[in-house]
């Protein structure tokens, strides 16, 4: 029932189909071979594009699948061999952590506290060189795009996918950084926007051209490199929706006036997209029903009153807050110019226009306080 949900809500959201692409028929034996480093070459294909890796379990063994200028990549990755790949793709982290990726938990709760530095970020869409870019400006990554914002927390508040070319980067670089940040008494927070449950849920239509290329060069719909046996894909299904720091609420696009009153609490918004995403059968029609609403226009994905309902209030913000008992609530999703708070910074708008060739920004909380983090590394207090 879970998949005939993702069908319905895509139902719900669009109104076209895909197109269909031509897939090899002979990767699954290509895919199987040993040989190290298989290449599949095609010297008539002038094209150059290059992405991955995508790394996958089978038979418990880690395979990858990268393309490197227009030609297909496959090799059986190994504790003998991941040095050379670590250093390839310029990973940050070791060959135990690909592994660990399949064992970890989701966490439902997600409540954080006492934490002094905050540093959060929305709709990347693809955009490496701008995230790149603003995690120096505020002093999050070094030069080498290592951690170095010690016990701080990043918050990624969802829609890393779609749009732009540098999908497959970013999310490599988080995954490294999140396993930095932990050793250093910090927290990377990946949260998970529309844009990664239409991906997840393989609603292909705001997927960068480049990845249209990927599928075919790579014989593999774009959604199944990212399913629930790839590293990447498991790591994903395990993020959460809602979480909250200190005293405040982040969500991708907002809590609705409408999810206070049917009395939604963060852990079951969470545990609800986890099951989804996990494929659990949906055991009653009232859970049915409470998961189309919450991937519907007044769920926590894709919900933007605060900014284009005329008749929403300090009092509907305030019923919300107190709901939830804290002071603030953190969305992306519905565009900005630049950082936008409202109602006394009860409500902060924070897609500054990344994926609007915009240099963005990124909202810092440091001790108590609230600031527009710039590309410059300047910081304007809100």
């Amino acid at each position: 029932m879970a998949g005939q949900l993702f069908r319905y809500i895509r139902h719900l959201k669009f109104k076209y189909q895909m197109k269909q692409y031509i897939l090899y028929i002979f990767i699954t034996f290509l895919f199987s071979l040993e040989t190290s480093a298989f290449c599949f070459q095609d010297l008539s294909n002038p094209d150059t594009t290059s992405d991955g890796p995508y790394i996958f379990r089978d038979n418990n063994k880690l395979r990858a699948r990268w393309i490197e200028n227009g030609n297909l990549r496959l090799d059986v990755i190994t504790p003998g061999n991941f040095q050379e790949i670590k250093n390839d793709f310029n990973f940050s982290f070791e060959y135990k952590d690909l592994g660990d990726a399949y064992i970890v938990k989701p966490n439902y709760s997600q409540i954080y506290s006492e934490i002094d530095s905050i540093s959060v970020i929305s709709d990347i869409h693809g955009e490496y060189d701008s995230y790149i870019r603003l995690l120096k400006a505020v002093g999050v990554i070094d030069e080498k795009l290592n951690w170095k914002y010690g016990k701080g927390h990043l918050v990624i508040l969802g829609d890393t996918f779609d749009r732009g070319s540098k999908v497959t980067e970013i999310l490599w670089h988080l995954f490294g950084l999140e396993i930095q940040a932990e050793k250093a008494g910090g927290m990377v927070h990946v949260i998970l926007g529309n844009h990664e449950l239409l991906v997840l849920g393989k609603d292909l239509t705001y997927i960068n051209e480049k990845y249209r290329k990927v599928e075919v060069i790579s014989a593999t719909k774009y959604a199944d490199l990212y399913s629930a046996n790839s590293v990447l894909g498991k790591w994903l299904r395990g993020k959460p929706i809602v979480i909250t720091i200190n005293d405040i609420l982040f969500v991708h696009a907002g809590i609705s006036i409408d999810m206070v009153e049917r009395r939604l609490k963060i852990d079951q918004i969470n545990r609800g997209f986890s099951d989804m995403l996990a494929g659990k059968e949906i055991r009653s029609d009232s859970e049915y029903e409470q998961l189309i609403f919450l991937n519907d226009d007044y769920g926590p994905v894709w919900y933007r009153g605060y900014f284009t309902e005329l008749d929403f209030s300090e009092n509907k913000t305030d019923s919300i807050l107190n709901f939830y008992n804290k002071k603030h609530i953190v969305v992306g999703h519905t565009h900005c110019e630049g950082i936008n708070p409202i109602f006394k910074n009860k409500i902060f708008g924070i897609d500054a226009g990344i994926s609007n060739n915009e240099t963005g920004e990124v909202l810092v909380y440091k001790e108590g306080k609230f600031y527009r983090g710039l590309i410059s590394g300047e910081r304007l207090e809100l």
